[in-house]
């Protein structure tokens, strides 16, 4: 499996968008579409930077009762994105309603990943707000497993957590991890944070960055640097 990095486009409007991306004459890197921007401009955003050439993760966690994400899915399906995801504390039966919905007729689909924890969420904010006690690293590693067993492609987790979440999953099992930050950066609200190096080095399939590519002076060469250290 290869590695690539995946751009956030975490903007409020389609301008905003298309005016960052018109700056990549060459390389169409990955994108990420979250809530703000799907939310903002609707599924045609989706299609419009689709049919520029872009692989498109549609980042909107769903997490709801099992026929109601289904039925969701169903609809994203035809959107033709790459990657789409679900949180997995919605529970094995949501996330296997995830796939059927999801899945084609011909049985294509788009990969299908679940949230563990949040990279914003440390051990502390876990037991005081969520009432779970269990040490972070074994809530992460029980929701890939039941993410595995449920048959989805992967997980979003921390960098943090890649390489045991192939050990308990297998390599196959990708790992799709935001709070990536360079060297000597700012770390913002992500807790859980690697450099674009020391994921690689720590198993990490995708990373997904953000604010060091979108906001840096030089968004190419921030999403360049970032392609050498992580890919090449």
């Amino acid at each position: 499996m290869g590695k690539d990095v995946i751009v956030a486009c975490d903007f409020a409007s389609r301008q905003q968008t298309m005016e960052f991306l018109d700056k990549f004459q060459g390389a169409k890197p990955f994108v990420k579409i979250g809530m703000e921007l799907f939310y903002a401009e609707g599924p045609q955003i989706v299609r419009d930077i689709k049919a520029r050439g872009h692989k498109i993760f549609l980042d909107l966690k769903l997490h709801d009762i099992p026929n109601t994400v289904m039925k969701a899915m169903r609809v994203l399906s035809e959107l033709d994105v790459d990657m789409c995801n679900v949180h997995a504390a919605g529970t094995r039966a949501m996330m296997e309603a995830a796939i059927k919905g999801l899945t084609r007729a011909d049985g294509s689909r788009p990969m299908l990943i679940a949230v563990t924890q949040l990279t914003s969420t440390d051990q502390e904010s876990m037991e005081r707000d969520l009432l779970i006690e269990r040490p972070i690293d074994e809530v992460v590693m029980h929701y890939a497993k039941t993410a595995a067993d449920a048959g989805l492609d992967g997980v979003v987790c921390s960098p943090l957590e890649a390489g045991k979440v192939h050990s308990h999953c297998g390599q196959g099992f990708v790992t799709v991890t935001p709070g990536v930050r360079f060297a000597g950066g700012d770390t913002g609200d992500q807790k859980r944070v690697m450099t674009p190096a020391q994921a690689k080095k720590a198993g990490s399939d995708y990373i997904v960055v953000g604010r060091p590519i979108t906001a840096a002076p030089d968004p190419v060469a921030a999403y360049e640097r970032c392609v050498v250290e992580f890919v090449d």
